[in-house]
């Protein structure tokens, strides 16, 4: 998450709080879990970061962030979402081939 002076920090903790007070109410929504959750496992791109950051220097309420986010997520701007790689088929790099005469020594 990294620092707790960190955009992605402070806005991950405002959020998780503030998702927990709307719980239940006209203002929860699964887009707003949706970009938490994302906050969460990915980092955030950087002009993410500068939006964010000046938005919290102005004193930005809960509610405005979590729109703002909400925003940034459905527009595919938010975080640097890298799929894993692990469904990818092995693959062979390189063959060698040893002779049983070159491995005693018989040439």
């Amino acid at each position: 998450m990294g620092r707790p002076s960190g955009a992605r920090f402070r806005t991950y903790e405002r959020l998780k709080r503030h998702a927990q007070a709307v719980r239940g109410t006209l203002f929860e929504s699964k887009d707003l879990l949706m970009a938490i959750d994302q906050i969460y496992r990915y980092p955030l791109r950087q002009s993410a970061i500068d939006q964010i950051n000046r938005q919290l220097r102005s004193g930005i309420n809960d509610q405005q962030l979590a729109e703002l986010v909400v925003a940034l997520y459905q527009d595919d701007r938010l975080c640097l979402v890298q799929e894993e790689v692990s469904t990818r088929e092995p693959q062979i790099i390189c063959s060698m081939g040893l002779f049983a005469g070159y491995l005693e020594g018989n040439d």
